[in-house]
């Protein structure tokens, strides 16, 4: 598979989120699939959102030593590390489509990370960033749903 997706934090966090049960499962089915085709991709910024939500966040959360496995597996997701022209290049995105700062950063990432398609439930489904990333809503749609409609 040549697709790339770049996962949004709150999809990781449902997949480890014991009380949404209705988004848990959807959650873990495309991470697993991500994992099995090595399609997935993500940035330092969603590593350390994911850390931080799940030990202090989540009722019941992850203990420290679980969360900091999650996150040393998922550095096999090529993680971008920002760095200034990743802040402009999401300046960029924020003044042309009104996003947050931090949502503009998440797009400026998939972007940098070559991904067809951002899985986020924060981002309006269907909305396509400059003709590169599409924005995927993993709750609306499964993996094979959206792969045989790049087709």
């Amino acid at each position: 598979m040549n697709v790339r997706v770049f996962v949004d934090t709150n999809v990781l966090v449902y997949a480890r989120d014991a009380s949404e049960p209705e988004k848990q499962p959807r959650a873990m089915q495309w991470i697993e699939q991500l994992w099995r085709q090595r399609a997935g991709r993500l940035s330092t910024q969603v590593i350390q959102e994911y850390y931080v939500t799940v030990t202090q966040k989540l009722q019941p959360g992850l203990d420290r030593a679980a969360a900091r496995s999650d996150v040393r597996a998922l550095a096999a997701w090529e993680p971008v590390v920002p760095d200034i022209w990743l802040v402009e290049d999401a300046w960029q995105l924020q003044d042309r489509y009104g996003f947050s700062f931090w949502d503009a950063l998440i797009v400026a990432a998939a972007v940098r990370s070559r991904c067809a398609y951002l899985l986020s439930e924060d981002f309006e489904d269907g909305l396509a960033v400059d003709g590169v990333v599409t924005v995927v809503n993993p709750f609306l749609h499964s993996l094979e749903s959206v792969l045989s409609s790049a087709s």
